[in-house]
């Protein structure tokens, strides 16, 4: 199982749960200037996530499986209200100054998606000690 894996599979894993999250964000989001953020973010997550996890004394290979987990998590948050959620986001930035109405069936698939993602994630945890 994943207890198996060596820290440059982890890699390779974390790198794959990168791109899958990099090209399902930029399909969704409507705008450039959305995409840029969204594109963005994961490489925030390399550099500050894993030097702060070495510093912390983490396991390089735990610290890769939280990073995978949540990229993956918001890809299964954001992908099957997509269309929604980029109408609302163009909505807001062509009128920044008008506060958009939340959709109520995206907000409540985001917060149960991520709250059994999170309990999934958490499951598995015992599986990579």
């Amino acid at each position: 199982m994943s207890a198996d894996l060596t820290t440059a599979q982890w890699l390779l894993v974390s790198a794959g749960a990168t791109v899958v999250y990099m090209a399902t964000m930029a399909w969704i989001m409507p705008t450039p200037k959305a995409r840029l953020r969204t594109v963005l973010a994961p490489f925030a997550g390399w550099v500050f996530l894993i030097p702060n996890a070495a510093v912390k004394g983490y396991s390089v290979d735990h610290t890769l499986y939280i990073y995978s987990g949540v990229l993956l998590m918001f890809v299964i948050m954001f992908a099957p209200v997509a269309k929604r959620v980029a109408a609302d986001i163009a909505e807001q930035e062509e009128k920044p100054w008008d506060k958009v109405p939340l959709n109520s069936f995206s907000l409540y698939w985001m917060l149960g998606s991520a709250t059994v993602c999170i309990g999934v994630g958490a499951y598995l945890w015992r599986i990579i000690e």
